[in-house]
C-alpha cells in the first residue's frame, strides 16, 4: 500500500495517543498542537488515575438533584452557572435523554477502560517512558452507607464489564492506606488500578511519535479544516504567518474545540467544556512525604481523587464545573482541595501548593467520540470526559484501525503484472 498522509489536530493525551497509534500502523503523520508543547492543557495536571474503577457514567437521576441542590454553593463539587447558554441548556437535555442507558454505558466503558491498560502499560515498557507510575490500586472511600450501597451497586455494573473490586470494612482501609485520617463506613478497592503523571507520559509519548517518524508541528493556531471526502486540508498559522497543509486524510483530536471543528467538516460533536480543579501538593520534607498517602483514593462524597507522584508530590483534583470555555483557577474552588488534605493528611505541610484548571471536553453520553465522520476521509477521537487518560490508549488504536481501514477501501486493488502482459 502507499503510505498515507495523514493530520492529527490536537497534541494532548488524545492527539498524541492517536499519532503514536497510526505511525505504528504506517501512516505518514502530522500532529498539530497550538502550544509550544504537548500536553499543556487538559493533559497537563489531571487527577492522574488510570481507574477503570471511576467508569460510571454520570447520567443517572442523582446527578441532576445534586447539581440542582449545589448550584448556588460556590465551593461544591459540581457547580452549574445559571446564565442562560442555549449549548448549556441543549447539552443538559441531551445529558438527561441518556439516563435510561446508564447501565449499558458504565458497562461499555469499563470494558474500553480494560482494554486500555494493555495498550498503555505496552507502549511506556516499550518507549521507556517514565510517568511515575504506581500499580497500587485504587481505594474509593464512603462516610455513609447511602453512599456505600450505591458502591455496591456500580461494583455489579463494572463487574459486567469485567472489572474486580472488592468491598472493604474501615479497619481494611487502614490497612490498604494507613495515612488516611477520619471515620468511615466503608470503601471498595481496586487492585488492577493504577497512577501517573499524564503531562510526562505524554510528553515522552510524543517524544516515540516522533522516532517512529511523526512530525510535530507546534505554535499553530489551526483555523480552518476542510475534507472533500478524498483530500483534507489544515489551515494553520504560526509566527511565520498562515499556510494550507495537505493531506489524504485527518483525525480530530482538539478537546473542547473539537465541536467547532467538527461543524466545519458538517458533522455534530456536542462538546461542552467541564472544568476540573487540581492542585499539585509539593512534600519538600520527610515528615509531609511520610504522611502523604501511596494509595490512590477516591473520595466519592466530595468528588476528589488523588495520586503519588514520584516522592516529593501529591496530586488532588476532582469538581465539575459548567461554566462554558472560562479558564479561570477560583480560589473558592481550590479552597476546598486544600482543606480536604489538611483533614484527610494532617501531616502533610500544604504551604506549597500549584492550583491549576481544565476543561474537559464533555458528550452528553459520556462516552467518546471515536470513528469517522461523514466524509470518508476524516476522524474522531474525542470527548472523554473525566477519563481522557484512562480510555486514550484503546480509543487511539480503534480510531487508527478506522482510517486503516478506510485506506484499503480507497487503495486501488494491484494488478498482477502477468495480467498486464
Amino acid at each position: 500500500m502507499q503510505k498515507q498522509s495523514i493530520a492529527v489536530i490536537g497534541g494532548g493525551i488524545t492527539g498524541v495517543t492517536t499519532a503514536y497509534a497510526l505511525a505504528k500502523r504506517g501512516f505518514q503523520v502530522t500532529l498539530f498542537e497550538q502550544h509550544r508543547y504537548a500536553a499543556m492543557e487538559t493533559s497537563f495536571a489531571n487527577g492522574g488515575q488510570l481507574s477503570a474503577s471511576n467508569a460510571e457514567v454520570w447520567n443517572h437521576t442523582s446527578t441532576i438533584l445534586k447539581g440542582l441542590k449545589w448550584m448556588l454553593k460556590s465551593d461544591a463539587p459540581l457547580l452549574v452557572n445559571p446564565k442562560p447558554s442555549w449549548h448549556k441548556f441543549s447539552w443538559f437535555a441531551e445529558f438527561i435523554a441518556q439516563i435510561p442507558k446508564y447501565e449499558h454505558n458504565t458497562i461499555a466503558t469499563t470494558r474500553l477502560a480494560i482494554a486500555a491498560r494493555q495498550h498503555l502499560f505496552a507502549w511506556a515498557e516499550a518507549e521507556g517512558v517514565d510517568f511515575d507510575l504506581k500499580r497500587q490500586g485504587i481505594l474509593h472511600i464512603y462516610r455513609d452507607k447511602k453512599g456505600f450501597d450505591h458502591a455496591a451497586k456500580v461494583s455489579q455494573l463494572l463487574a459486567q464489564g469485567g472489572l474486580e473490586r472488592r468491598a472493604v470494612t474501615p479497619a481494611e482501609m487502614r490497612a490498604i492506606e494507613p495515612t488516611l485520617a477520619g471515620q468511615y463506613h466503608g470503601g471498595f478497592f481496586t487492585e488492577s488500578d493504577a497512577t501517573g503523571d499524564i503531562h510526562k507520559f505524554t510528553v515522552g509519548l510524543a517524544a516515540a511519535a516522533e522516532r517512529l517518524g511523526v512530525t510535530c508541528l507546534y505554535g499553530q493556531d489551526v483555523q480552518r479544516l476542510h475534507s472533500d471526502g478524498r483530500r483534507a486540508t489544515v489551515l494553520a498559522k504560526d509566527d511565520a504567518g498562515a499556510r494550507t497543509h495537505h493531506f489524504d486524510s485527518l483525525v480530530v483530536c482538539a478537546g473542547i474545540g473539537s465541536r467547532d471543528f467538527a461543524a466545519q467538516l458538517g458533522d455534530r460533536v456536542n462538546v461542552y467544556p467541564v472544568k476540573g480543579y487540581s492542585i499539585t501538593v509539593n512534600l519538600p520534607d520527610v515528615q509531609s512525604q511520610q504522611a502523604a498517602p501511596t494509595v490512590s483514593l477516591l473520595d466519592d462524597e466530595t468528588k476528589l481523587v488523588t495520586s503519588r507522584l514520584g516522592i516529593d508530590r501529591f496530586r488532588v483534583a476532582g469538581t465539575a464545573e459548567f461554566n462554558g470555555a472560562n479558564r479561570d483557577i477560583r480560589a473558592d474552588r481550590i479552597r476546598p482541595l486544600t482543606e480536604w488534605v489538611n483533614r484527610c493528611f494532617p501531616g502533610i505541610n500544604t504551604r506549597q501548593v500549584v492550583p491549576w484548571a481544565g476543561l474537559r471536553p464533555m458528550l452528553p453520553n459520556m462516552m467518546p467520540r471515536v470513528g469517522a465522520g461523514k466524509r470518508a476521509n476524516v476522524f474522531y477521537n474525542t470527548g472523554h470526559g473525566h477519563l481522557g487518560w484512562t480510555l486514550s490508549a484503546v480509543t487511539a488504536d480503534m480510531v487508527a484501525e478506522h482510517a486503516q481501514q478506510a485506506q484499503r477501501q480507497r487503495q486501488p486493488l494491484a494488478v498482477p503484472v502477468a495480467k498486464l502482459a
